[in-house]
């Protein structure tokens, strides 16, 4: 089969789990976090550079290669593995999150979404069989099927609608992708937002429908965080034990360890690279602004722990200077060190599980990052 998902180790503390996801494109490992490519590139890495620090995988956004280049200029051009020259598997997500992110340029209606495109202005009328029928073209190992992320705080009512919508579009996603099973997976996605009655239908109805992996969806969106532990243990209590299991969009280092312990195997995030272009980098002592005057003559890298190309050759007090400067560099090496970071940190985490000492690693890994 193209798509197998196998548990090797379980956590006897928690509910985390150690696995291997085979794809299209090699095996994933998991735990593992999946750095943003939106617009097929993650912004300022090449795919060298993802492959040096260890990326197994990446995520391209399904709406903003719609716009530009177009789905059919992608497919043309071999589609997002050969256009990109990445020949690890992708994810693409399905559009979904842009009807919650531009809930102003939006109308939602039972058939689908009609957009106003923040590009030109253009009208867009994406439904779920468009939504399928680009991420086809696109050629991702893993698409996602088109759903809406209810906002937070948002009343019952609107929110079990919301729900119901989004099981009645993964029928029609899942009838749409009828016959591509083998080379693409696509996975449902879990809503409700923070209604325990709503998540644990919305997960009931969705693995009824039946699909190779589960999402769970419209988290990270404003709720607090003990509302986002209690929504992935209602939702993780329902969805299949042998099946992969994606948070959509969580990813601070806390989250990791938040999710992984509650059963979640993949997590994307835009965080580390929009932080690094900040100069926000993330290290085993915490996080450190690298504008900040007390790096100015530091010849120390970002992180005396970490091996990644910026840290082995590069102190603090040069990239800070870059900052100030406002030279590509800048961004350029925080990135770098941001993502490697991340992805060293999932694997330690699976290291943990894999060893049976999931909470003392989490406990030294988080001591520098209060809650």
């Amino acid at each position: 089969m193209s798509f197998e998902f196998q548990v090797t180790s379980r956590s006897s503390q928690t509910a985390a789990r150690a696995g291997v996801l085979q794809t299209p494109h090699g095996p994933i490992e998991t735990p593992v976090f999946m750095p943003v490519g939106t617009k097929a590139t993650v912004k300022s890495m090449t795919p060298e550079e993802l492959q040096e620090i260890g990326a197994q995988i990446i995520l391209a956004n399904t709406f903003h290669l719609a716009l530009r280049p177009g789905e059919k200029t992608v497919k043309a051009l071999g589609g997002l593995h050969k256009m990109m020259n990445w020949n690890r598997p992708i994810l693409t997500d399905s559009g979904g999150f842009q009807v919650f992110s531009l809930g102003e340029l939006n109308k939602i209606t039972s058939e689908g979404v009609r957009f106003r495109s923040p590009l030109d202005g253009s009208e867009i009328f994406l439904t779920p069989e468009r939504a399928i029928q680009i991420q086809q073209d696109l050629g991702a190992d893993i698409i996602m099927v088109f759903d809406e992320c209810a906002p937070y705080p948002a009343e019952h009512e609107y929110v079990k609608k919301s729900a119901e919508m989004t099981a009645r579009w993964a029928e029609r996603c899942k009838a749409a992708h009828a016959g591509h099973e083998d080379c693409q997976a696509l996975f449902g996605i879990v809503q409700g937002g923070m209604y325990d009655d709503l998540r644990a239908w919305s997960a009931r109805a969705t693995v009824e429908i039946g699909f190779p992996g589960y999402a769970i969806g419209g988290l990270s969106v404003g709720e607090p965080k003990p509302e986002m532990e209690r929504a992935l243990e209602v939702v993780n209590a329902i969805l299949p034990d042998n099946q992969p299991r994606y948070l959509m969009g969580v990813g601070t280092p806390q989250d990791f360890f938040r999710g992984v312990e509650r059963g979640v195997d993949m997590f994307d995030c835009v965080l580390p690279t929009r932080s690094a272009r900040t100069g926000r980098v993330y290290t085993s002592e915490g996080v450190l602004n690298m504008r900040n005057a007390v790096h100015a003559t530091d010849d120390a890298p970002i992180s005396k722990s970490c091996n990644c190309y910026a840290c082995r050759n590069y102190s603090r007090g040069y990239i800070r200077h870059l900052f100030q400067a406002e030279e590509i560099l800048a961004s350029r090496l925080a990135t770098w060190h941001n993502l490697a970071y991340f992805i060293d940190l999932m694997s330690g985490i699976r290291r943990s599980i894999i060893e049976d000492n999931f909470r003392d690693f989490k406990a030294a890994a988080l001591a520098h990052y209060p809650d």
